[in-house]
């Protein structure tokens, strides 16, 4: 049995790897195409636009490898099944449920392989993207009103609440266009801060240059307005909060979205979406197992069935199909304010049950 797992796993592994490849070549030269097209401008140059291709390159493969293993499974065993060889293989004692075994342990691999892709490789590499194209146009505005970040804070006086808005990403990683605001237990604005740049330091603060304070008495006495070179803010909102509220999702971690969206719910903050990503992100590695018990099926087919090409053909489909269904799933997970794991879960049963059908069906009647 060691030398048939060697044998699979042997060019299992290397259709896979030539797939995913292909791929990332292909969508490599498509994002350096549509780099190319910006340089020159905002001090872009060809090396920042290779070096912004490069970047995406992991967050493709994550999103690339269940696509991969279900393309590179399935012609993988339809060769060998249009050569006879895992008729042969069948002939000497791999029974249904040992082949069955045989690959999820295989797609147990390719799930953890997927996982330290989209969870170590691929955010940190996004994130270092968004931060270039910020060091190169001298910033990074953020579309709309901006981020909004809120926090709740114990006074002498009560429960007061705070509203902050960022307007984008400085060149240097700090923030710009700050606003805060300060509302007292009865919604009162008690103060109004203000600065074009600013900084969060690691001890809790953030550092606010150029500041303007407007303070509202609560005695109803005049409107007082200070301003400052440098002003320390004391807050709860550390640079972690702050980067998720200001980097795209893609750049976060699944420890960090799941931190994120529990932030948001203490602070009655709208968190599906980021609940949905979470759910989203700890689900997807799974679907590697489901590509691969949905490859195995077309190893039982007989080759008068169709060549290789068409089933490679039927396994693009299928890929292109998962990807377009769990895409809509998240779509209609959020609108319909759904349960969250149930959403992301779905597409990924859904598949594995048509895949398990097909297998029995095929080994009982063919």
């Amino acid at each position: 049995m060691r030398t048939v797992r060697r044998l699979l796993y042997r060019d299992i592994v290397s259709a896979v790897l030539f797939v995913g490849l292909a791929f990332l070549s292909l969508f490599f030269f498509i994002d350096l195409v549509d780099q190319l097209d910006g340089v020159g401008t905002r001090g872009r140059t060809v090396t920042l636009a290779v070096l912004a291709s490069l970047y995406a390159a992991p967050g493709h493969a994550y999103e690339l490898m269940p696509i991969a293993v279900l393309i590179g499974t399935i012609y993988s065993l339809s060769r060998m099944a249009q050569s006879s060889e895992f008729t042969i293989l069948r002939t000497g004692g791999l029974g249904p449920q040992r082949a069955l075994t045989l690959l999820a342990v295989l797609g147990v691999a390719f799930a953890a392989l997927t996982f330290v892709i989209g969870d170590v490789i691929a955010p940190a590499s996004e994130r270092q993207a968004v931060l270039q194209k910020a060091k190169a146009g001298g910033g990074l505005r953020l579309s709309g009103p901006g981020a909004w970040l809120k926090e709740r804070r114990t006074e002498a006086d009560g429960a007061h609440s705070v509203s902050a808005n960022v307007g984008g990403l400085a060149g240097d990683a700090g923030l710009n266009q700050v606003r805060i605001y300060e509302f007292d237990a009865k919604g009162r604005l008690v103060q109004r801060l203000s600065a074009p740049k600013a900084r969060v330091d690691d001890d809790g603060h953030w550092t606010l240059q150029d500041a303007e304070r407007v303070l509202w008495p609560m005695d109803g006495g005049a409107v007082q307005v200070t301003r400052q070179a440098s002003l320390r803010w004391a807050t709860t909102l550390d640079a972690r909060v702050v980067a998720a509220a200001l980097l795209p999702a893609e750049t976060m971690t699944t420890l960090e979205l799941w931190r994120y969206s529990g932030h948001l719910a203490d602070q009655e903050q709208a968190a599906q979406s980021y609940e949905l990503q979470f759910w989203k992100r700890a689900l997807y590695p799974l679907a590697c197992i489901v590509m691969v018990a949905l490859a195995l099926p077309f190893a039982y087919m007989q080759a008068r069935a169709g060549g290789v090409s068409l089933k490679v053909f039927g396994g693009i489909m299928l890929g292109i199909s998962f990807v377009l269904l769990n895409n809509i799933a998240g779509h209609i997970g959020v609108l319909s304010d759904m349960t969250p794991w149930v959403v992301s879960a779905a597409p990924g049963l859904l598949y594995l049950l048509l895949s398990l059908a097909a297998f029995a069906w095929l080994v009982r009647y063919r």
